[in-house]
């Protein structure tokens, strides 16, 4: 009997790497390479700050809160069954239409020409409109996950809500106005209704009335002149070198200083002198092509790819529609942003404001990174699970 009571359970490191264990689950490589743009991306905040932050570590120390936040963020959802998310997508998107909604009340804050955050006191601030973009592809993949009667197509009533849903976070979004957020939602929408599979003849006549919007936008002139100005200077950079063309102009040289194998960290001159603006959230990537030349910048953009590439595999292997479409959709979001980050500073795209997915400096926009990572790994886990 004292031999059968003092039968202990299995440690915790040897529950933990059981064949059948949560974390044995995980898919290892997509969660290495985020790691990997993590590490990368601290380096290139340290680099592009540390001339001029609070205390020389100041902004990286906060980057570090933010990733540690984030990564805790990302465990808890990935411990979550993605099915049962399906029942709690309206109160996150209703909760993401509230923050949206707090932004243009006297409790928003404008920073860098963008009236797009609450101000939450110590240097801390959020940006609700980086939530938004959870909030709006759980509510579409929600609506969307339930074919037609006798189809395997959306219902149209549904397909009518995912618009309307849309239509009314974007709408919030460009009152402040953030052109490149609401350029993400508007792919955000499409990935999901495509990914639904509706009929071609709807997306044609959607991509019809979407090229009308953007015409009336610049026709009636409902941008921003800073935002005009962007364009101008992406149609033609040396319109104005030391104005609006400023920006881009100086990406390329910093990128194109790098050569092959870049000046090493911290040894890039474009960056100690700060020539290009916003070098730690926005133009990252040409901290990285200074300092890392490249290969540094190809790395970046391969571990980049793999994330892509993985969350691509959980879509296909996923046996539920909820779930297809919430990972189809973040590998949308993610390779939409990061193509036109990347073009911005190599001077294929214009300016639009948007970060580098897991390496640029931001809170917000690092939460919600880590907590769509975290929807692809509680994905994966449940398909392992059941399998």
């Amino acid at each position: 009997m004292a031999r059968t009571a003092a039968v202990r359970r299995p440690s915790l490191l040897r529950r933990i790497t059981a064949e059948n264990s949560t974390v044995r689950r995980l898919d290892g490589l997509m969660l290495v390479a985020v790691a990997g743009l993590c590490v990368i991306g601290t380096l290139l905040v340290w680099s592009s700050t540390r001339t001029w932050a609070p205390g020389s570590t100041g902004l990286v120390k906060k980057h570090l809160l933010n990733e540690t936040i984030g990564v805790v963020l990302c465990g808890i959802v990935a411990m979550v069954d993605h099915r049962a998310m399906r029942a709690y997508a309206p109160l996150v998107f209703l909760l993401s239409l509230v923050g949206l909604g707090l932004v243009i009340t006297p409790l928003g804050a404008t920073i860098n020409g963008s009236h797009s955050w609450i101000l939450l006191g110590g240097g801390f601030a959020v940006q609700p409109s980086e939530f938004a973009k959870v909030g709006l592809l759980l509510i579409i993949a929600m609506l969307l996950a339930q074919p037609a009667e006798g189809t395997d197509r959306p219902r149209g009533l549904d397909v009518a809500l995912a618009l309307v849903a849309s239509g009314i976070t974007m709408g919030l979004v460009m009152l402040q106005p953030d052109l490149g957020t609401a350029m993400v939602l508007a792919v955000i929408t499409a990935a999901g209704l495509i990914i639904a599979g509706m009929r071609k003849r709807w997306i044609g006549a959607l991509t019809l009335v979407a090229g009308a919007g953007m015409f009336s936008v610049f026709y009636f002139q409902m941008l921003e002149p800073y935002q005009v100005a962007r364009f101008t200077a992406f149609v033609d950079p040396s319109v104005d070198p030391r104005g609006v063309g400023y920006n881009s102009t100086q990406s390329m040289i910093a990128i194109g200083s790098g050569q092959l194998l870049g000046k090493g960290l911290l040894g890039g001159g474009q960056t100690t002198g700060r020539f290009v603006p916003e070098q730690h959230t926005d133009f990252i990537f040409t901290v990285a092509g200074e300092e890392f030349g490249f290969l540094g910048s190809v790395t970046v953009v391969l571990l980049l790819g793999v994330v892509l590439l993985r969350g691509l595999k959980i879509a296909r292997q996923c046996e539920d529609r909820f779930g297809t479409l919430v990972a189809g959709t973040i590998v949308c979001w993610f390779a939409f942003q990061t193509f036109i980050n990347v073009g911005m500073t190599i001077g294929i795209m214009p300016i639009t404001g948007l970060p580098l997915p897991f390496v640029s400096y931001g809170g917000t926009a690092t939460f919600a990174n880590l907590i769509a990572i975290g929807l692809l790994q509680a994905i994966r886990v449940r398909r392992q699970s059941f399998n």
